[in-house]
């Protein structure tokens, strides 16, 4: 996955994820994308500051990524966790806004997993096989704890959490 900084042309900065350059182009020539503020279909990438790694950075980067793992996967994710952690949720939607942009995550993360394998506690060995060569390259999610996160993350592996709904905590 590569993350992109965007903005519209009303001038709105904001952040999209694809699954490398020329899912961002196609998405692009076919009208989907949309800026999240205002609606506005002229969306372009902006310019991005490259992203120093620190050892604060990451660590916060692997709790946040592996409880939101945890949450997605659902049972299987309590198996594998090391050690619990307060999950990232997005609140119920108060406002037409908000509804609007929890529909759009509803959607992608719809998506994600559509187009993807759930292999469940095997995510850590799984990631690192793609990543290695060993196994076919393919979009996967699942659960890893908060360590495997911060290993996978320091091997170099791009690793990010699905989406938290508001249905997701009940």
């Amino acid at each position: 996955m590569i993350r992109y900084a965007l903005s519209c042309k009303a001038g709105h900065a904001f952040e999209g994820w694809f699954r490398g350059l020329e899912d961002f182009d196609r998405q692009k020539a076919d009208g989907l994308l949309s800026c999240p503020f205002c609606g506005g279909s002229e969306v372009d990438k902006a310019l991005m500051a490259p992203a120093v790694s620190t050892a604060r950075r990451k660590e916060a980067r692997a709790e946040t990524m592996a409880a939101s793992a945890r949450q997605a996967a659902g049972p299987e994710a309590a198996e594998a966790a090391s050690a619990p952690a307060p999950v990232p949720a997005i609140a119920a939607p108060r406002g037409p806004e908000q509804a609007a942009l929890v529909e759009k995550l509803r959607a992608l993360r719809a998506e994600l997993t559509a187009n993807a394998e759930n292999v469940g506690a095997a995510f850590p060995e799984e990631a690192r096989k793609i990543h290695y060569g060993e196994a076919e390259a393919r979009g996967i999610y699942g659960a890893a704890s908060r360590e495997d996160i911060g290993e996978l993350l320091e091997e170099g592996i791009a690793v990010m959490p699905l989406p938290v709904l508001p249905e997701d905590r009940n």
